[in-house]
């Protein structure tokens, strides 16, 4: 073995790594019972398959023709940043809007932040409409 077939192995490794991850991201998505969960499988697990295989492309690209590509480094940035927001409204605007929880959950730490919202709003439009 030469050192550009290392290079193109560990490149693919990668690659690899992220598209089994991606799988088992997709199985989260069609196995887990509520949107709560599924949204928790379709931004955390896939995110970081599509950043090890934009970062497996990465190196292939770097080690093999000595080229830095910015545009993978650009998608490696965009989808490290938006994925997760993306996911986190999704979940909330979810749970603003009553959909349930299964039975199995046992904590649901969002209630009682929302509700001291809801008081601080309400507080605080009293307070306008008395003055």
């Amino acid at each position: 073995m030469n050192v550009n077939e290392i290079d193109e192995f560990i490149g693919a490794a990668f690659i690899l790594i992220g598209s089994i991850i991606s799988v088992i991201s997709a199985y989260g998505i069609l196995r887990f019972p509520d949107v709560y969960s599924r949204a928790h499988a379709a931004t955390k697990s896939s995110t970081l398959a599509v950043l090890l295989t934009l970062f497996g492309a990465f190196l292939y690209f770097l080690l093999t023709d000595g080229t830095v590509s910015v545009r993978l480094i650009l998608g490696i940035v965009f989808v490290f940043i938006t994925s997760p927001t993306a996911g986190h409204l999704i979940i909330r605007a979810a749970y603003r809007s009553g959909v349930e929880m299964t039975e199995t959950t046992t904590v649901d730490e969002l209630k009682d932040v929302l509700k001291r919202d809801e008081l601080d709003e309400s507080e605080s439009k009293t307070v306008e409409s008395e003055k």
